[in-house]
């Protein structure tokens, strides 16, 4: 009798407990809701299931948590209700964002109360209140900025009145570099999610040093019409991501993929990110932004060296001869030659000479001589000050044509017709639609050819890695270099009216000088690298010319280019290529090219082909 009696008591105090809410016994609801993945960066798996892009154990409070959002919204439920004691180290103060979250889906009015010093500390310091997403513009000279880049800016309430947006906070994600990598290592490892990637928090100022200055860039501000609660939302996140790793690649889990993510935080409800299944260029992620409604205004800043040529612009040769001999020596200040220059004019000069020395020392250690002759171009320019500087503001990167590319085309190579089938992942080369590029700016990643020709015989044409171009022009005050590299397969002419699929490893460097208002002219040097089976050797090394002209016109772009490459063992290619590009729209484009090649191993050929682009992401 006693044993039954003591079997139901047990069963019933069972059912007791089991009937008892528990804070550990999270519904399924919340493990399964949208913004508790976006606390956890959890995406859908390929092979089903959940994976968390955060890259790091500290970040999960249960065990296989990057694999199980319920089992980590249990732990993290569990971990809220821990002695207070803890002190910063409490969930609480840990997670912030995760704590408010819980606590309002839960109506968790039973937590225990924690007091957070650091991250009450850290929070009034940054006082967020507005948002602003920063685009530094495209760089080419610099591996990690050849895409453009974004950030955000987090500005306090009296931003707008009372303060500047330099004393505001920049919130950066980036590659953590450990060592001095070099720039072909640091692309590579970069495509290849060689570094781990994390979030900081600095100065604005120091942004704007580095973008606008040391790697001159412009600067486009857009603000974001987030209220001063979701930008809270926001940075109470960022402090669960302090010191915490993703992993980086430069094509989609980058800066601005990770930062679309902190806007889902902030206003729950917006789908940015899963518009990038597959590549994340910054551009085009500045579009989703202004198309999800975010962007209330856009400000710009133009770069130190685009203040310097706008300053200079109305400056004839001898006067740019007076700011280059003035940007050397200060004693021209006091020659009778220079005094009897009218006011207006050495006004201009004196500016445009301060901001040449100013260019020239970028990023070089503070020098009491530099610094000396800064003062005095700036006494004389306060004597004579020129007129304020307007620089007009170029259009707007987001209205530049998409990153991805479709290409159909028809031609004829000898008395062979073709089709062919192209796909480019990104960007832009020197003859797409111009609007928003600069003219001479080609990334090219990722590019497949194919052909079809007559007989349905198929021939992969080319397959490129990367086709990058710098051409910029030199003028009086400045000589910057022009370089091209490239990197793929591709076909080269065999004889008998065939070719032959090769691998190639290409780089030149030269001149680019500006012939007309939309017309440059291009000198560079090459060397190549070529993997040939027709070849004794492995490897095979020439080297060569690049030049041509590249012009602007009503139509679009025109190019027109010659190069050629002298092999160590006697093989000789020369080829001469003319393209046009026609704009129909802002996302097609209508390329017609006509090419001859010289080889002395085949009869010289013609080839040409009509071609639409399609440029979509």
């Amino acid at each position: 009798m006693l044993r039954p009696l003591l079997l139901l008591a047990l069963c019933s105090a069972s059912a007791m407990v089991l009937a008892a809410p528990s804070p550990v016994s999270a519904p399924r609801r919340l493990a399964d809701d949208a913004y508790w993945h976006s606390l956890g960066h959890y995406e859908r798996g390929k092979l089903g299931g959940w994976r968390s892009y955060v890259d790091d154990d500290d970040f999960f409070l249960a065990d296989g948590g990057e694999h199980d959002p319920a089992a980590e919204l249990a732990a993290t439920l569990a971990a809220l209700y821990a002695p207070a004691s803890q002190g910063d180290r409490h969930a609480q103060c840990v997670y912030p964002a995760r704590t408010r979250w819980l606590r309002e889906q839960l109506e968790l009015t039973d937590l225990p109360a924690v007091e957070c010093p650091e991250f009450r500390a850290w929070y009034a310091e940054v006082a967020p209140h507005g948002t602003v997403m920063v685009f530094p513009a495209a760089y080419l000279n610099s591996p990690s900025s050849m895409f453009g880049h974004t950030l955000l800016r987090i500005d306090q309430a009296d931003i707008g009145s009372q303060g500047s947006p330099l004393l505001s906070s920049a919130l950066n994600f980036g590659a953590f570099i450990e060592g001095a990598d070099n720039s072909i290592l640091y692309a590579w490892k970069g495509l290849m999610g060689g570094y781990p990637g994390l979030f900081s928090l600095l100065p604005y100022r120091e942004k704007i040093g580095e973008y606008s200055r040391l790697e001159n860039r412009d600067l486009w501000e857009y603000r974001l019409n987030l209220t001063a609660e979701e930008t809270g939302r926001m940075l109470e996140h960022v402090w669960e991501l302090k010191q915490i790793r993703f992993d980086y690649f430069f094509f989609d889990e980058n800066c601005s993929y990770r930062l679309l993510e902190l806007l889902e935080v902030a206003r729950p409800g917006l789908e940015l990110t899963e518009q990038f299944p597959l590549t994340a260029i910054p551009a085009d992620t500045v579009r989703v932004v202004i198309d999800a409604g975010l962007v209330e205004g856009i400000d710009y800043r133009p770069s130190r060296e685009r203040e310097l040529l706008t300053r200079t612009a109305p400056l004839d040769s001898e006067e740019l001869e007076w700011v280059s001999q003035l940007a050397g020596d200060p004693q021209v200040l006091g020659q009778h030659d220079y005094l009897a220059l009218p006011d207006e004019r050495r006004a201009l000069i004196q500016d445009g000479a301060y901001r040449l020395v100013r260019y020239r020392v970028t990023g070089e250690e503070r020098d009491s001589a530099n610094a000396a002759h800064s003062y005095r171009l700036l006494q004389a320019i306060n004597r004579n000050p020129p007129p304020r500087l307007d620089v007009v503001r170029p259009i707007l990167p987001e209205h530049g044509h998409e990153s991805r590319t479709l290409q159909f085309g028809l031609g004829g190579r000898g008395e062979h017709a073709f089709a062919e089938y192209g796909l480019r992942m990104a960007y832009h080369d020197l003859l797409d639609n111009l609007e928003g590029f600069p003219l001479g700016a080609q990334i090219e990643i990722a590019q497949l050819q194919l052909r079809q020709y007559e007989g349905n015989r198929w021939k992969l044409q080319r397959l490129d890695l990367a086709g990058i171009r710098s051409l910029t022009p030199v003028t009086p005050l400045l000589r910057p270099w022009s370089w091209q590299i490239a990197a793929g397969l591709e076909r080269v002419p065999w004889g008998d009216g065939d070719d032959r699929l090769v691998g190639h490893f290409d780089g030149g460097g030269g001149f680019t000088w500006q012939l007309g208002e939309d017309l440059l002219g291009f000198a560079l040097a090459t060397a190549r690298l070529e993997v040939n089976p027709g070849f004794s050797a492995a490897v095979s090394p020439a080297a060569g010319f690049d030049g041509g002209l590249l012009w602007r016109n009503a139509a679009g772009n025109l190019l027109l280019e010659a190069r050629g490459d002298y092999f160590h063992n006697g093989e000789v290619r020369r080829r001469l290529d003319l393209a046009q590009q026609f704009e129909l729209r802002g996302d097609t484009g209508l390329r017609l090219s006509l090419g001859r090649s010289f080889s002395h191993r085949a009869e010289p050929e013609t080839e040409f082909q009509l071609q639409l682009r399609w440029y979509y992401y």
